[in-house]
């Protein structure tokens, strides 16, 4: 079916304005970061930077300012991120219940919160007048220059899946297939219907799920060069366990959501993935 003009002027215009609102909500939290690190506005300031990045990256032509926005972005995004980082092992360790006669874990604690502690007095230096004054200038030329017109960004999203093959499936590319499945989804959160909602929704689910393996993952490496291999700590042995486990059920919702996606949305896009029946071991993990 094809739409007629005015159903088609309505559509963009939407697009638009869904794009509008990602620019006006990292305005925000870049000033509230400006006054405190706090824990909800560093992950909003994150997770809406990506998708800053994404609606650039897709729909604005090459520009200076593209370029150096982007690479702005970046580099207070990974601050951000290594703050939320810290929230969420903490959050972990603190809830981990296991024998500590070696008190690795008491220790590891101590360590991170002091470098939280660090990390959350400099991250709103980052964010100072200037530096939020020329970020919110070119958020502005962007936000003006990003044309959606004749595009379908949900078409556009699945277009930009990844491919994933549980054959070939470990850490190094599980790990690379959600931050291009975030830029996926996010592409997508420019459309309002069922479909999109859908696809947004399953990515998500899979998302999350790598995410958890990952925090943990990076979280095992620290204790490894703080307290040596899993015979010689019974923390870096509970992380390693766990990261095993996770690292599976990540594999297998990552490769569950791209099945449903590749079986409910037909497109003559390219085929999202390959879908074996069983989640492969991290041991493959590069």
């Amino acid at each position: 079916m094809y739409l007629n003009r005015s159903a088609n002027d309505g559509l963009q215009t939407d697009y638009q304005h869904r794009a509008r609102l990602v620019f006006n909500r990292i305005r925000r939290h870049m000033n509230q970061l400006g006054k405190e690190a706090k824990s909800n506005e560093v992950h909003r300031f994150r997770t809406n930077s990506r998708r800053v990045e994404a609606l650039v990256n897709e729909f604005a032509p090459e520009s200076r300012n593209k370029q150096k926005l982007l690479k702005a972005l970046s580099r207070l995004r990974k601050k951000a991120g290594k703050l939320r980082d810290l929230d969420v092992q903490i959050q972990f360790l603190e809830n981990l219940k296991i024998p500590d006669r070696q008190n690795h874990r008491a220790q590891l604690l101590e360590i991170l919160n002091a470098e939280r502690t660090s990390r959350s007095r400099k991250l709103p230096k980052r964010f100072d007048s200037d530096t939020v004054s020329k970020l919110r200038k070119r958020l502005g030329r962007a936000s003006s220059a990003i044309r959606l017109d004749g595009v379908d960004p949900f078409h556009r999203a699945i277009e930009r899946l990844p491919k994933l093959d549980a054959r070939e499936l470990n850490e190094r590319n599980l790990h690379s297939f959600r931050i291009a499945a975030k830029a996926a989804r996010y592409v997508a959160e420019s459309v309002d219907s069922p479909e999109a909602n859908s696809f947004v929704a399953e990515l998500k689910k899979a998302q999350d799920a790598i995410g958890e393996w990952h925090d943990i993952l990076k979280l095992k490496e620290q204790a490894e060069k703080l307290f040596g291999r899993v015979h010689d700590s019974t923390l870096v042995a509970a992380l390693n366990n766990i990261t095993h486990a996770r690292f599976r059920r990540a594999s297998s919702a990552a490769l569950a959501a791209m099945a449903n996606i590749s079986t409910r949305f037909s497109t003559s896009a390219k085929t999202p993935a390959k879908v074996a029946a069983k989640a492969p071991s991290p041991a493959v993990a590069a």
